[in-house]
């Protein structure tokens, strides 16, 4: 009897030895952060940004499905920390274009960063006669189907820019989606196409060189580093449209590791090496907290559905 109260008495120190002891192992194991893209694009370029904050970590490229194989892969993973997602905002936008989603987009992840934002700039070819929005619109109202604007994909920011400018200003352009934005500015380039909403970065030398003409951006307000670039807003008040990235763990992760986890994002972000690399792709540091990107995301989510539903875009 001695004995096995003696045991007893012990069983809750030994509990929390073996707790302390299994997240002291977690510590020890690398973070993981799983990019659902190919090396070398956007989303794997903020991916490696973020990793520099948690050391040791490591990235890992599980492309497919528009993301949902990485994805899936974080939905199903211990919320120790170890096991974190990266993704663009196509994360609240494909669980709209796909059926049989393997997750729910809000309830399988813990929101833990919005990292960065990437605005776009509404850009035309140089032979289109339009010198502004407004003038773009009017040309667009003229000739009804004449004009039309690249994307790099279907459902991706660009295209959902493109649909979201016909719906507010009501005209009618033919939307022609690409396999990446590299062949649709070659096709914007060469005339086949007129209007398209890229990122800065991609269409910044074509601007300086005179290839192609930039009309406005599509933030809320004048980019600090263009502030020579009007705002599509300026024209069309509430016009909103940015390639936004984030983090996200494992869902019943807890609120203070998903906090320590954002601290470090912040912590980097804000680093001199980060910034410029960030200001290498035109991205604004948001770095903002689990509760405040959760209810970002939840509001994306919201947005993206409704604008797909309105557009009638369907996935491919």
């Amino acid at each position: 009897m001695i004995a096995t109260r003696r045991a007893m008495l012990a069983m809750p120190a030994l509990g929390g030895a073996m707790a302390a002891q299994r997240v002291a192992q977690a510590q020890e194991r690398p973070t993981r952060f799983i990019v659902p893209y190919p090396p070398g694009g956007p989303t794997d370029l903020v991916g490696r940004v973020a990793s520099a904050g948690m050391q040791p970590s490591l990235v890992e490229n599980r492309p497919g499905a528009g993301g949902a194989i990485g994805a899936g892969e974080v939905s199903r993973a211990a919320p120790d920390g170890t096991t974190l997602l990266v993704n663009a905002s196509a994360h609240v936008i494909v669980p709209h274009l796909q059926r049989n989603m393997p997750y729910d987009a809000l309830t399988d992840f813990t929101p833990i960063s919005e990292i960065v934002k990437v605005p776009l700039v509404l850009v035309v070819n140089e032979a289109v006669p339009a010198r502004n929005v407004a003038e773009l619109i009017a040309l667009a109202r003229a000739q009804p189907g004449r004009l039309s604007y690249a994307s790099s994909s279907i459902g991706g920011a660009p295209h959902l820019a493109g649909e979201l400018f016909k719906l507010m200003t009501r005209t009618d352009m033919v939307h022609v989606p690409y396999r990446g934005s590299g062949p649709a500015l070659q096709d914007l380039l060469g005339g086949t196409v007129q209007v398209m909403f890229d990122s800065l970065a991609s269409s910044a030398g074509h601007v300086r060189a005179g290839r192609l003409r930039a009309l406005a951006v599509t933030t809320l307000a004048r980019l600090p580093d263009h502030p020579e670039l009007p705002i599509v807003a300026e024209t069309v008040p509430g016009y909103e449209m940015t390639t936004w990235y984030g983090m996200w763990g494992p869902p019943r992760m807890a609120l203070a590791v998903a906090t320590r986890i954002q601290e470090s994002v912040a912590r980097m972000a804000a680093t001199p090496e980060a910034q410029a690399r960030f200001r290498s792709m035109g991205a604004e540091p948001v770095a903002s907290t689990p509760e405040a990107f959760g209810r970002f995301v939840r509001t994306e989510y919201e947005r993206f559905g409704r604008l797909i539903r309105e557009a009638d875009i369907k996935g491919e």
